[in-house]
């Protein structure tokens, strides 16, 4: 097979001119194989048609529609594969089946694809040139009728994020891709793809080409803050289900999965005045502080306990809110006599002084308990849980507390048995959070803005039990205030890489471990 036969092409069929354009751009290639079009078949009466063939008054039958698309790909010159999901291990096997070009290119979006000039020749060569199993690439974006530059992260040992952004143009070794297919047992509706990606990671290097070489159309315009919670969204349990399957059958295969055995923990250790410490790092909320600690205030319970408020030399007016509570003995108005500390730094701040309880609890400044028995119930988890953490469940609002989508968070996906396997996956772990100070002490938070509570649990779930609460006792609040209401892409990109790092650290410390405990 000539350089001009390198590449064997996979694309959704969405619209016939969404199609037209993608083929169009695809046979620009001088080294194009085949194009394959993937087409989804209806599976209930609300996927209609007319998402398939643009601008039809009326959806047509499941038969008009077949027939339509086998004429498309008749003129297009292409081959029709029907299947039932492109995520699902049925559709990556068909595309298995019938690549026969040295590289597997897969496009996700029902959006035209835009090949830059020469793009997919630069994808084959780094790929030639790397060995590597699977290529990506920085990108553009069309969003309201402008284009946006789209770059991505680099691919860790530690990506295992079921929606890690890879872009939507993939490049596979045919070789490799069939390597992976091979060894799937298990049919998936919702992560096949997930699957073959961890497996392909097994084989060799996934490298992304930080250079811009397409250009989708997004047709996904919410923020950033509206997108974090797509996860827990109770709507897509079916799907977590299957995400955790795969993910957890990769750590098995790479040597960092967990069983469910916990370390002891010894409630006696300390000398503590409080039994626990609310601790809200807060940096110019006025609009927000106040609601929050009058929330703690209000708590009602049987042992004594605080709150401890690290004002990160605040500008807004919110030390002086702050002062107007310090007339009730619980509240410790603390202002570090440093400059440096993110988030994580202020809660170590917070934590190691010396009037802090046995339990700290979490509360960030923009939030609020939902009722005057939640911190009761976080310290009665700790002691019937016997654990070194605790989650709860939370309810999102918007400001004026009343509940938006998606609702109620629990976080389900953690359970005992395998909760700490799950959260490698996951982006985040619940809220609030609250540690047994002892062991909080001893692991220290990372001095960040993003992530530090994240590592934490991670390296706490590592040896300890993590509890969980499935009552509502706290209020999230989403504003414009919120600082991830809209993160731009460099941003999100940074925390994304962050939090990638620490699963990366997280999992090579659990292989460690098991090697340990083989060995001995």
């Amino acid at each position: 097979m000539g350089k001009e036969n390198m590449i064997d092409c996979f694309i959704p069929f969405s619209g016939v001119q969404e199609v037209k354009e993608t083929v169009a751009g695809l046979r620009k290639s001088g080294i194009v194989n085949k194009i394959y079009l993937l087409a989804v078949q209806q599976e209930s009466k609300d996927i209609q048609e007319s998402k398939v063939i643009r601008g039809a008054t009326q959806p047509e039958s499941e038969a008009e529609s077949e027939r339509i698309r086998k004429e498309i790909a008749k003129m297009e010159k292409c081959e029709l594969i029907n299947t039932d999901s492109l995520r699902s291990t049925s559709t990556v096997k068909k595309i298995a089946n019938h690549t026969t070009a040295p590289f597997t290119l897969i496009y996700l979006k029902d959006s035209a694809l835009i090949p830059g000039l020469f793009s997919l020749e630069r994808m084959a060569k780094v790929a030639e040139d790397t060995g590597a199993v699977m290529i990506y690439a920085d990108h553009y974006q069309v969003i309201g009728g402008k284009r946006i530059a789209a770059p991505v992260i680099d691919y860790q040992f530690g990506s295992l994020r079921d929606d890690f952004n890879f872009g939507s143009l993939l490049l596979f070794n045919s070789l490799s891709f069939k390597n992976a297919v091979s060894g799937m047992a298990e049919s998936y509706s919702f992560a096949g793809l997930y699957d073959l990606r961890l497996r392909i990671s097994r084989l060799g290097e996934i490298i992304r080409i930080n250079e811009y070489l397409y250009t989708e159309v997004e047709k996904d315009l919410r923020k950033s803050g509206e997108k974090i919670f797509d996860y827990v969204d109770p709507k897509n349990r079916a799907v977590q289900v299957e995400m955790e399957q795969v993910c957890t059958e990769h750590l098995k295969a790479v040597g960092g999965y967990l069983k469910p055995h916990f370390g002891e923990i010894d409630f006696s250790r300390g000398d503590f005045k409080y039994e626990a410490s609310v601790i809200i790092p807060v940096f110019n909320r006025i609009k927000t502080i106040k609601d929050a600690m009058a929330s703690v205030l209000r708590q009602k319970t049987s042992f004594p306990f605080n709150l401890i408020v690290v004002d990160n030399h605040s500008t807004d007016g919110t030390s002086e809110a702050i002062d107007e509570f310090v007339s009730d003995k619980r509240v410790i108005h603390l202002i570090p006599d440093r400059d440096d500390l993110g988030i994580g730094g202020c809660w170590n701040w917070g934590v190691h002084h010396p009037e802090c309880g046995k339990f700290a609890v979490q509360l960030d400044s923009d939030d609020i308990y939902s009722g005057n028995d939640t911190l009761a119930k976080i310290v009665d988890a700790f002691y019937s849980q016997k654990c070194a953490m605790v989650v709860g469940t939370y309810m999102m609002t918007n400001f004026n507390l009343e509940m938006i989508p998606p609702g109620i968070i629990d976080h389900r996906e953690w359970t005992p048995e395998n909760g700490r396997n799950n959260a490698l996956r996951i982006n985040g772990l619940g809220a609030p959070r609250a540690f047994y100070t002892p062991v909080l002490r001893e692991i220290r938070l990372p001095n960040t803005s993003y992530g530090e509570d994240y590592a934490l649990g991670l390296n706490i779930s590592r040896e300890y039990r993590i509890g969980r609460i499935y009552d509502v006792i706290y209020h999230c609040r989403r504003w414009e205030g919120n600082s991830d209401a809209d993160l731009d892409i460099v941003k999100m990109n940074a925390h994304n890489t962050y939090k990638d790092r620490i699963r990366t650290w997280e999992l090579k410390a659990r292989i460690s471990l098991n090697k340990m405990n083989k060995a001995e």
